[in-house]
């Protein structure tokens, strides 16, 4: 299977949660439920297209930091507070996917763990 990496982005909730950002085991990069928390602030407060986009951004370093890149992205699975929004989360996330078009998902959920938070991204690579 091959050796585990992990990849953290220095949250104070990783060891209290006990989950990485992301493990790359062999060609296999996964990367965790990414939400708009920046420096322990939530950045883009009511505008899904920002935390769309800080998301999209933390997820490339972490894929950076495991030897993938934003093109061996095979899925992506969006978490939506609010499914009204999905043009303004799909356009970012077509900003960062325009040309790679990974399979994609976009649910509406209840909630997600901070009442500020609009969007949670999971995203699955595959590295040649």
């Amino acid at each position: 299977m091959g050796e585990r990496i992990r990849i953290s982005t220095g949250s104070p909730w990783e060891p209290v949660v006990g989950y990485s950002r992301a493990i790359r085991v062999g060609n296999r990069v996964e990367v965790a439920g990414t939400t708009a928390m920046k420096d322990g602030e939530v950045v883009g407060v009511g505008d899904a297209y920002a935390q769309t986009v800080q998301i999209l951004t933390t997820i490339k370093e972490a894929l950076e930091r495991a030897g993938a890149r934003l093109e061996d992205v095979v899925r992506t699975r969006m978490y939506v507070t609010d499914i009204s929004k999905w043009e303004e989360i799909g356009r970012a996330h077509g900003e960062f996917f325009r040309e790679i078009r990974p399979v994609a998902t976009m649910v509406e959920v209840k909630a997600l763990i901070d009442p500020e938070l609009l969007v949670e991204i999971e995203a699955e690579a595959v590295v040649d």
